[in-house]
């Protein structure tokens, strides 16, 4: 099995050029990585969002109040 087209090595690599997977796919992976990329900031900056709502609203109770007062 090969991924660049040759089935033998036997052969003046001068002249082959590239010799790694997925030739002619730099672009196309490289978008795709920074698509992921961007994907996953703004994800995890909604849920880091929320988080941090959440605690913060949990100091809005009637409790943190109290404690509060009591000090």
């Amino acid at each position: 099995m090969s991924t660049i087209g040759y089935e033998s090595w036997a052969v003046d690599l001068g002249t082959v050029g590239a010799v790694y997977p997925f030739q002619g796919w730099e672009l196309v992976m490289t978008v795709l990585g920074v698509l992921f990329w961007l994907g996953w900031h703004r994800m995890q900056f909604l849920a880091e969002s929320k988080e941090l709502e959440d605690a913060v609203n949990s100091y809005k109770g009637p409790e943190a109040t109290q404690a509060i007062e009591r000090y």
